[in-house]
């Protein structure tokens, strides 16, 4: 019997035009290997992950674990003063296979598993902060607590401790709102090893050679 060559026979079903296909709306998992925040992060700026979870279409294991995933930042926005929540959109351009293939890939951000803070937004993939709402008035009534107990303590010196709450606490509450003005809402920030799911936004079509050593 002829010897068998490692890979022979994938190379011979890629010359026949032997392909696979990751279909459209496939979702991967990823750890992201180079942590991300809006207060630093530039368009332009690369992201580097890695899969952490095989993807098998059929009996094929076509992405397995351990792939090489990589993107780019294409838009931050840093939270406003007033209003205004920070967003990160990044997507994703290449995958480097385990057996050193490289291949182009249409992915972006689908869903960021286990995060209590930033989430997902719109068909892009926009990453995008929590409301600061409860944050916000939280400030302006301790303001107003903390300004009433100021004015209770001046009014009862005076005489009128009524007025004195009154007044210390429409001034602790202006307080209050002007410190949520001035303060900026919370950053994204995407601390290294963080979970991430891609999206395939097309199908990916990967032949028997760039699949060598996989299966």
């Amino acid at each position: 019997d002829a010897p068998v060559v490692p890979g022979l026979a994938a190379a011979g079903n890629a010359l026949n035009g032997k392909t696979y296909t990751v279909p459209a709306g496939t979702k991967v998992l990823l750890s992201l290997k180079s942590g991300d925040n809006t207060k630093t992060a530039r368009p332009g700026d690369g992201v580097y992950l890695v899969s952490t979870f095989p993807v098998i279409v059929g009996s094929h294991v076509l992405i397995p674990s351990g792939v090489y995933v990589q993107g780019v930042i294409d838009k931050v926005e840093r939270p406003g003063r007033i209003k205004g929540r920070a967003r990160l959109l990044m997507h994703f351009t290449t995958m480097i296979f385990p057996n050193g293939q490289v291949i182009g890939i249409p992915g972006t951000v689908d869903n960021l598993p286990g995060s209590s803070g930033p989430s997902v937004k719109g068909d892009e993939g926009t990453i995008e902060q929590a409301s600061n709402k409860g944050r916000d008035a939280g400030n302006v009534a301790k303001g107003g607590m903390i300004g009433a107990t100021g004015g209770v303590i001046g009014g009862a010196a005076s005489g009128h401790p009524g007025v004195g709450a009154l007044g210390g606490g429409l001034a602790g509450m202006a307080g209050g709102l002007v410190y949520t003005l001035l303060t900026r809402g919370d950053e994204i920030v995407i601390p290294e090893g963080t979970s991430l799911e891609m999206v395939m936004q097309r199908p990916l079509g990967l032949t028997a050679s760039q699949l060598d050593g996989i299966n």
